[in-house]
Parts: C-alpha cells; structure tokens; sequence
C-alpha cells in the first residue's frame, strides 16, 4: 500500500539542462527549479519524457534527481520518473531514486516487448512492493510505450492501493474523462488524475482532472499556475494564449530532426533565449536548434509575454 501524498495542480516535467560535452549542467538545473518555483508551481517531475530521463545513464540521473531534491528543499513534491523497459531495470531506478529521496514515482508499462494487461499489472504491483510505501504514479503514454493502459486496469490498481494516480498522456480526451467517471464511481477521491496536455488544459480540468504535468510548463510555468487558478472566462484566454506560445515546437526544420528534438530542442531553447539555462542542447542523438531557429524563437516568446533578459 501507498503512503498519502497529495497530487494536484501544476507539476511541470522538467527538461535537464546539459553542457556543450552532454553533461548534466547543474547551476542550469538549479536556476530551473527556482524559476519553476517562482511561478508558482505545486510539485516538480523528473526524467520523463521532457526530462529526456531514457537517454541518460545512470549516474546522469543520479545528478539529476540530487540535484533537484537538494535545490527544492521540501518546498514541493519532487517525482522522479522510473522509465526503463523490464522491471527489473525499473526496480533499479526505483532504488536510485528512493535514496535521493524523492516523494514520488512515475513508471510507464513495459515497452519494445510487447506485453498482456495482466503482465502489466504485475509490473505495477511489482514496481509498488519495491516502492516501499512511496507513491508510484502510472504514466499512460501510448505513443512512446506502444501500449494504452486500461481503464478498467488503471482502476483496480488504484483499488489495490498499487499506484496513488495516473498522468495521462495519451492524447484521447475521451478516454480520460471515462477514467475520471470511472474514479467518481468507485469512489477513489484520493487517486489523482493528471493530464500531459499542454493545449487542453481548461477542458479537461472542467470536467475533473487533478491538474496538469505540461513540458510547455518549462518555459512558462506561471502561465499554467494562473490557468489553473483561473475562473472558466480567464482560463479560457489563459489556455488560448499557451496554444500560441506551444507553437515553439514547430519551429525546427523537421527535414533535418526528429518530433523529440522538435519539441524537446524547443524548450530548452526558449529558456536558453529567457536566461534560464545555459546551454540549448538535447541529449545525444538529438539535433539542437541553429541559429536560425533560435531566432524565429524570439518573437513566439515576445508574444506571449516572456521576455529575454536585457
């Protein structure tokens, strides 16, 4: 069983800034949590997709997660994402971020084999018992797994008291707003709901979700805080506002880089350009932003009212 924790509101998940030679850039990872912080966030999740936590070893991670549990100090949530294909190698990031001392835990299914619901369960039930009474939170992200987690799965693992939440990813709106019905009617008022959209914000908080983990939230965290704060009117001008600054990740030339790079190489680049970070790199293999994208950047940002330092 899982100990309480509340989840709710804003969790952005965090990129992890690198140096020019692909290292983790700790004064970069550090000015981030406090300008996240700043904005009014409620909790912070590391190495997920944003986090680009699969494509850094383990002693990347390791940095990582002390260096923003350190910088955090208490002040919210910290959740690190266990991410791996088997369980056994998630079961080693699982004890990689227990001793770093991190709040949460954020596992996906088993990925490139494919996989039964009832070996997925097994995994979660599995992940939960080496969890040892830290919250572990499904993330539902079909397009990188390869597999939809079941409503019907989701909830008897909540049920079990396996996992404390799910972060939905999955891009099918109807399908989350079926699992928040279904939450209603098993009367799990404690098991969060959060949504990784980043333009669909306002819909689905009206029909109930807990809140939001939006990699646009990297670059403008107080944006989705007001949003999430906001009366129906204001979130609607909030969340329309946030569309248009989302059109950051189609700016790269996608002739020459993948859909990750886009996007990815977007948020790093635009808090690059806001003086957050240092350095706008994605980690190998991925293709930065040149100089031109890095310019067609700038009025994107000017537009949504982030400005670069003088």
């Amino acid at each position: 069983m899982v100990r309480p924790m509340t989840l709710f509101g804003v969790v952005p998940p965090l990129v992890t800034p690198l140096t020019p030679s692909y290292e983790v850039d700790t004064a970069s990872l550090a000015r981030l949590v406090q300008y996240q912080l700043a904005g009014g966030v409620d909790g912070l999740f590391l190495l997920g997709t944003s986090g680009e936590g699969t494509f850094l070893t383990d002693e990347q991670r390791q940095v990582v997660l002390e260096t923003v549990v350190g910088e955090v100090a208490g002040q919210v949530p910290v959740l690190a994402g266990v991410i791996d294909t088997s369980t056994a190698r998630v079961g080693a990031h699982i004890s990689q971020a227990l001793k770093a001392g991190v709040a949460g835990l954020v596992a996906t299914a088993p990925f490139y084999a494919a996989t039964h619901p009832a070996e997925i369960e097994r995994h979660f039930t599995r992940l939960s018992e080496l969890a040892e009474g830290t919250p572990l939170y499904a993330y539902d992200i079909p397009a990188r797994v390869g597999t939809k987690l079941p409503t019907a799965l989701v909830i008897s693992l909540a049920q079990a008291g396996v996992i404390a939440g799910v972060k939905d990813s999955s891009g099918e709106e109807p399908s989350l707003r079926r699992l928040v019905m279904e939450r209603r009617d098993a009367g799990l008022k404690e098991f969060a709901i959060m949504t990784g959209s980043e333009v669909a914000v306002d819909s689905a908080l009206a029909f109930g979700v807990d809140g939001v983990v939006p990699g646009l939230g990297n670059v403008d965290p107080a944006g989705y805080v007001r949003l999430f704060g906001a009366t129906s009117a204001e979130a609607w001008d909030e969340q329309e506002r946030l569309i248009r600054l989302f059109d950051i990740v189609e700016v790269a030339d996608r002739s020459r880089m993948g859909a990750s790079s886009a996007a990815l190489g977007a948020f790093k680049a635009a808090l690059y350009l806001l003086g957050v970070i240092d350095c706008p790199v994605t980690a190998y293999p991925g293709i930065p932003f040149d100089e031109a994208e890095l310019a067609a950047l700038r009025p994107l940002l000017d537009q949504a009212g982030l400005h670069s330092p003088a």
